[in-house]
């Protein structure tokens, strides 16, 4: 395992626009509150075969007594037969601050595996940020710490995704917008949102409006990626692409737009609710279910060391049974300790004792 760790003071050189940093401070609670709901996208190929999923959800949150918003963001499936996913779960401040995020990716190749995770957290007057990458050569660690002073402007994944929904909302990007981000190799860069304007796109047998807009993030080793995404009146994501890439997320079917509208009416004239399908909840990627079963963990295991510390005849008698154990080698060890345990139970059978079982004679 490889360990690093630095502090970056070189974001000196690295500065957000004016027009950015503005546009941050002008969000007003209201329009995060917009942002509360669940998008719903299919990833296809160029042929139109289904590849995988792709979701994001907002919600309402609590991070150490502090009011701010969950996401979950999601993507899975398979692009050139190879099984990859992303997954993100972030609290986010009613600033658009990181409080904390973890981003999760993989690759399944034949042979092996690529794992990245990327932890970020807000500490005090810093940002944290821990990136581990598992490969088959072995696991490189790195920590990096940056001056929340030298982020001004700084947007994160999950950070991006809201801005996205209020400019979409807006159907306007104000001119020189350009943030602070991580590339893909969590080095700072500078993150350049423009607008796509407006088209049509069909969506189940409805032909709507859509807006767009480009997320470029520049990179220092590779070339810059670049997303197309295009967005329903109200906010809700109808397709999204990074440029390059073969596959391209797509909305199937309409959502209830959230301010009302046409759309919605078509819909309900045709009584095509949409259904929206059930899916299992992975609770190793929800940060907060995740967060209580470690709390639950750490609670279990000191209880559980505090009953052995005012027990100390429970390691004796362990220790006397694993002894009888391994000088018996018993086949049916099951059996064997039922009965060496038998005489230690509350209820036991009358007349019967350790000396009257036959493997204990």
């Amino acid at each position: 395992m490889e360990d690093s760790e630095s502090t970056q003071n070189e974001t000196e050189e690295l500065k957000a626009s004016v027009n950015a940093v503005e546009f941050i401070y002008s969000i007003a609670p209201t329009d995060l509150d917009q942002c509360l709901f669940a998008d719903s996208l299919v990833t296809v190929s160029d042929s139109g075969r289904e590849l995988g999923d792709f979701s994001v959800s907002v919600t309402k949150a609590s991070y150490n007594e502090e009011l701010c918003y969950l996401l979950h963001a999601n993507s899975h499936g398979t692009i050139d037969d190879i099984p990859c996913g992303t997954s993100i779960i972030a609290y986010i401040s009613r600033n658009l601050e990181i409080l904390e995020e973890n981003h999760h990716e993989y690759v399944k190749l034949e042979k092996q595996t690529v794992d990245r995770k990327v932890h970020i957290v807000k500490q005090d007057d810093q940002l944290v940020v821990n990136r581990i990458i598992s490969e088959k050569e072995g696991v490189k660690t790195q920590t990096h710490t940056f001056p929340l002073s030298s982020l001004k402007g700084f947007v994160s994944e999950a950070s991006n995704l809201m801005i996205l929904r209020i400019l979409s909302r807006q159907k306007t990007v104000p001119e020189n917008m350009t943030f602070l981000s991580f590339d893909a190799d969590t080095v700072l860069s500078k993150s350049v949102y423009r607008a796509l304007g407006c088209k049509k796109q069909m969506i189940g047998e409805e032909l709507v409006d859509i807006f767009g807009i480009e997320r470029t993030v520049s990179s220092a080793k590779d070339s810059s990626g670049t997303w197309h995404c295009y967005f329903l009146p109200d906010g809700h994501l109808a397709s999204r692409v990074q440029l390059g890439s073969p596959a391209i997320m797509k909305l199937l079917h309409l959502p209830f737009l959230l301010d009302g509208g046409l759309m919605t009416l078509s819909l309900l004239e045709k009584d095509q609710i949409p259904v929206f399908e059930k899916k299992p909840l992975i609770w190793e990627e929800d940060m907060e279910l995740y967060s209580k079963f470690l709390d639950r963990k750490e609670e279990l295991k000191a209880d559980y060391s505090s009953y052995v510390r005012q027990h100390p005849e429970l390691k004796a008698l362990l220790a006397d049974f694993l002894q009888f154990l391994l000088l018996r080698k018993p086949q049916d060890v099951f059996s064997f300790a039922h009965d060496f345990f038998a005489p230690f139970a509350s209820q036991s059978p009358p007349g019967k004792s350790r000396k009257d079982s036959q493997n204990f004679p």
